[in-house]
């Protein structure tokens, strides 16, 4: 475990007793401690704060993936932004997790994080329109362009505002109309605000 605030490192490490097999092998209070210490213990995984004293986060991350490929590394941050928990995934992380997570919830992330089958992001405040996407099968970027068709946007001005070309917008409409069970925009439009996808506050467009 690699954090500079004791009271995390206390909360962590009793939630993981009270669970049940799990073993601390080491503390770090700052990223230089962080690489001798993995040399030094046999681990099967790392719980790095994002922000600590003496080397930045991603950097410790791209330190331990290059020494330690096969490592699991679990990211605990303060930050919910999206692209900062991208960049950590890409750089190697296999789960980023909140620090307002329930404690409870710990353990059952870690598990996921060392079994490997997803990348887990754990405590992140879930937008209710991603979790109605992701229910019927969205991608990311599919959502984006079912909220800009609800927007009243053209093929051409969402091809514009996402840098894609049209023949693009119009392939993911095709996949989002097939999933959704709609035949045109305007009703994925509909299906968008009836179901949650977006917001309601524009929903005069559809009367």
């Amino acid at each position: 475990m690699a954090d500079d605030h004791r009271l995390m490192v206390d909360g962590a490490r009793h939630a993981l007793e009270k669970a049940g097999g799990y073993e601390i092998v080491g503390e770090a209070v700052s990223r230089v401690q962080v690489l001798p210490l993995m040399r030094l213990l046999k681990s099967d995984l790392v719980l790095l704060d994002l922000r600590m004293p003496q080397m930045d986060g991603l950097t410790c991350l791209g330190k331990i993936r290059k020494e330690f490929p096969d490592m699991k590394v679990a990211i605990l941050s303060v930050s919910q932004d999206p692209e900062l928990i991208q960049t950590a995934l890409k750089r190697g992380a296999n789960a980023y997790i909140v620090k307002s997570v329930d404690p409870d919830d710990l353990p059952a992330a870690l598990r996921q994080t060392l079994e490997g089958k997803v990348f887990t992001t754990v405590g992140v405040t879930e937008d209710p329109g991603e979790r109605a996407a992701r229910d019927v099968g969205l991608t990311e970027r599919e959502l984006v362009i079912v909220r800009a068709v609800a927007r009243g946007l053209s093929n051409e001005a969402i091809s514009k505002e996402l840098w894609v070309a049209e023949q693009t917008v119009k392939f993911h409409l095709t996949n989002i109309y097939r999933k959704l069970g709609v035949s045109n925009r305007t009703e994925a439009a509909r299906y968008a605000y009836e179901q949650g996808l977006v917001e309601p506050e524009s929903d005069s467009s559809l009367h």
